[in-house]
């Protein structure tokens, strides 16, 4: 069975027009021989009617101490809306097809409502209804516990769903549709002159998702990576090939090669960065871990972080920051904040081992006089941060400097 998993997400399904076009590239995929199986986010954003935020926001007027069991099966909703009804377009238009909630489709998670992960897949009703030459539609963004709860997958759920299937059925690859062309090398809305990659690697579209780019979720990447089975980023609303996210196959017939170091620019705003000098607490017992421990205590994430003998430094989100700055100073801290910033990354598997790329990065950078505020690397990845007010040009300033408009 040559299985072709298409998943598309909740603006590839707003209107009956848009609806008939998915329900176009399905059966095109049938006709070339492929079993598909269809992954189908909930129609729309928020203000759609059927949309999850949507959702969410109607049952926080009734009640906003809901649950997260039953904030799980209100949020199913959609997907369950979204997958019925392309059932029905393809069977108005002559094709067998059925619809699978994520538990019959066999998504087996844990029990952590509104941000469960799978554990297993058993895709044996798909496997019997693909043998029979219909076409299985399955709700993304769900799956069930074992003991038959429903869950969810929290955002980009829909994208782990069809990684975890693509796998599980080792299909031939995974068609993520949206609303765009592809990757692209930035984001059009800031670089004017950013373009469709043609190919990219699992680790650096891993970075891209993990660092801003909001395309494809990075644990969906990172499932599929472990089969090699390749992602293919395309746009609903045109036949242009997208991007292809791929690695060494078996058989060695797909190679990522590319004479640039740097593939993208991606960004993170609205971050705040906390300073704090330990030194003075040497008598103390590790200071730093007191001050991570307490960060996890009250949920705040952490990122960015630099850990020196007498500093701590890393970033938070603007809106947990006096949070977070309360918390220190009730520790006999005196964090220096510096808000509203924003963390800009170049990410390119071509830099491991190449000399001069960070001189490159700070050349074009005080070029226009911007000021890296902090910096980390990884061997495919280099952040910098940098006021708000400079995200664009710093964006615009590497894009052009790396000539990834070329």
């Amino acid at each position: 069975m040559k299985y072709l998993v298409q998943k598309f997400g909740g603006t590839s399904l707003t209107s009956s027009q848009l609806r008939d076009q998915v329900a176009g590239k399905i059966i095109a995929a049938k006709e070339e021989g492929y079993a598909p199986v269809v992954v189908v986010s909930a129609m729309g954003r928020e203000g759609d009617p059927y949309a999850t935020d949507t959702l969410l926001k109607f049952i926080e007027g009734v009640n906003p101490e809901i649950s997260p069991k039953e904030l799980d099966n209100l949020m199913a909703c959609g997907e369950i809306i979204s997958g019925v009804t392309m059932v029905a377009i393809l069977e108005k238009r002559g094709y067998k097809a059925v619809f699978l909630t994520g538990g019959q489709a066999g998504i087996v998670t844990d029990d952590c409502h509104t941000d469960a992960h799978i554990i297993e897949v058993n895709p044996k009703l798909i496997h019997r209804y693909a043998e029979e030459g219909i076409i299985v539609v399955v709700a993304g963004f769900q799956g069930q516990t074992r003991d038959g709860l429903v869950t969810t997958l929290g955002r980009g759920g829909s994208d782990t769903t069809a990684a975890a299937l693509g796998v599980a059925l080792n299909a031939e690859a995974i068609d993520i549709y949206t609303d765009v062309e592809g990757i692209m090398t930035a984001d059009p809305r800031i670089v004017k002159n950013a373009r469709t990659l043609d190919t990219i690697t699992y680790n650096e579209i891993c970075q891209l998702a993990h660092d801003g780019a909001k395309v494809i979720h990075p644990r969906a990447v990172e499932i599929a990576m472990q089969k090699n089975i390749p992602i293919r980023v395309k746009c609903t609303f045109s036949d242009a090939p997208g991007t292809l996210v791929a690695s060494w196959t078996d058989n060695g017939t797909v190679e990522i090669k590319r004479d640039k170091v740097i593939t993208g620019i991606t960004h993170i705003p609205n971050v705040t960065q906390l300073e704090i000098c330990t030194a003075d607490f040497s008598d103390s017992e590790h200071p730093q871990l007191k001050i991570f421990k307490a960060m996890a205590s009250a949920g705040i994430s952490v990122d960015f972080i630099n850990v020196h003998p007498d500093v701590v430094i890393f970033t938070i989100k603007d809106n947990v920051a006096q949070k977070a700055v309360k918390i220190l100073e009730d520790m006999g801290f005196s964090p220096v904040v510096t808000p509203n910033c924003a963390k800009v990354s170049a990410v390119g598997a071509g830099m491991a081992g190449v000399p001069g790329v960070m001189a490159s990065i700070m050349e074009a950078l005080a070029a226009e006089n911007i000021r890296i505020l902090q910096t980390a690397d990884s061997h495919s990845t280099i952040w910098c941060l940098v006021r708000q007010e400079e995200m664009e040009k710093a964006i615009r300033s590497l894009h052009n400097y790396f000539h990834l408009g070329d």
